[in-house]
């Protein structure tokens, strides 16, 4: 598969809608839940309407923004019920991201100078509950990693590389599959390859993040469908000093445009799930999620629509 480069040069606005469905074989008495289904307000993303519907409707809900600045959304049911689900609606406009050039980034090691971060990529340094890092991990990165090499330019070779060299397999993985199989079986989803990339990054002393998101579903005509798009997309942050975040998506090779759109930010997938809950009862229970990605009527020449 040939790579994509982003080559975006006007906003764009989407109509999201992510729905998610539990079918539970008994019923549920109490449950409890948090969301995280709104998407960020970024420099480069503007969220011009959101809604989140959940049926049954639930006893108690409500908001606040979490450690990383997402918003999240408690609810709790206190009603038997053997159906949940909840559909996530949001109007976004994208633009897109400041150019950064390869050479105008710092020698890599700069990055690794841990004085001079700030707490946020400080954050991002030290393993998390599912991505560890190890002396495995670091030996893969090196190659991309030589001595004074650009930041941006060997973080784009080590996605380059993660792209020709791990192979996109849906249910090969599921979110409790740890980092190192999926490594050595070089087989996986996009938040295997994220986890991945995160992994290498981080055992070489550089902040990473893990980025949840969308991919645009149908992209303009003539422009290549990319990997995980109709469902939820995983890619990576790199703390660069001087420039902040700089974001590059291991499952497609590119650094994200306007068709990347950004939910939520934190250390791993644990940090940001979409939904995560406890609850009493239920037996055994099938899940279904749908995602759809479409530009709004009005902006799919590229422009913006006005609102």
């Amino acid at each position: 598969m040939p790579s994509s480069e982003s080559v975006d040069t006007a906003p764009v606005t989407y109509e999201i809608a992510h729905t998610t469905r539990y079918d539970y074989s008994d019923s549920v008495s109490v449950s409890q839940h948090v969301a995280r289904l709104s998407p960020r307000v970024l420099p480069h993303q503007q969220c011009l309407e959101r809604s989140l519907h959940i049926e049954p409707p639930p006893a108690v809900r409500a908001e606040h923004f979490d450690y990383f600045g997402n918003r999240t959304t408690f609810f709790a049911m206190q009603g038997g019920h053997r159906r949940l689900t909840v559909t996530a609606r949001s109007r976004v406009r994208v633009r897109p991201r400041p150019v950064l050039r390869e050479a105008d980034t710092p020698p890599w090691e700069v990055a690794t100078d841990r004085g001079t971060l700030p707490i946020e990529a400080v954050d991002c340094l030290f393993d998390s509950p599912s991505i560890q890092t190890s002396a495995e991990f670091a030996g893969y990165a090196e190659p991309s990693f030589t001595p004074g090499r650009p930041l941006l330019e060997a973080v784009r070779d080590l996605t380059r590389r993660i792209y020709e060299e791990f192979t996109f397999q849906p249910g090969t993985t599921t979110v409790a599959t740890n980092i190192a199989e999926v490594f050595r079986t070089r087989r996986g989803v996009c938040q295997d390859f994220a986890g991945v990339e995160i992994a290498c990054l981080r055992s070489l002393g550089l902040p990473a993040q893990y980025i949840s998101g969308y991919l645009e579903t149908v992209p303009p005509p003539g422009r290549p469908r990319r990997i995980g798009a109709d469902a939820s997309h995983a890619w990576v942050a790199v703390y660069c000093p001087g420039a902040g975040w700089i974001e590059v998506d291991p499952t497609n090779n590119m650094l994200p445009g306007t068709a990347h759109v950004t939910l939520a930010r934190g250390r791993d997938y644990g940090d940001i799930s979409p939904i995560r809950g406890v609850m009493l009862g239920g037996g055994s229970h099938s899940l279904h999620v749908s995602v759809d990605v479409v530009r709004s009527e009005g902006a799919r020449d590229g422009r913006a629509q006005t609102v």
